[in-house]
């Protein structure tokens, strides 16, 4: 029998579930607005710390103290009541491609 969840994923979550995507580590730098999120893939993920009001707004001890949830799908951060899911960073990406910012030279 099929698992009809799988079937109701939509595209982004079928490849996470498909190609087995997980978050592996995070690299925070606020001082350059920057959190860099590394794949089991080895593919590293950008984004703007200043995108999330509530990690933007927290000082570095708190920014630093997050656990990986749902099996490295996701990021919680304790102290700062946020979290954040690889779907979404991936969302983040795929926007930024079609807008070209990502694109060389730009």
């Amino acid at each position: 029998m099929e698992n009809t969840l799988i079937n109701n994923y939509d595209a982004i979550e079928k490849i996470i579930y498909e190609e087995g995507l997980r978050i592996e580590a995070v690299d925070i730098h606020p001082e350059l607005d920057t959190m860099l999120i590394l794949l089991n893939t080895k593919a590293v993920l950008h984004q703007r710390l200043s995108a999330y009001p509530r990690l933007h707004k927290a000082d570095t001890v708190a920014l630093l103290q997050y656990q990986f949830i749902g099996n490295g799908t996701g990021i919680y951060w304790l102290l700062l009541d946020e979290d954040l899911s690889l779907k979404g960073f991936l969302q983040d990406e795929l926007r930024e491609i079609v807008r070209g910012k990502n694109a060389i030279g730009v």
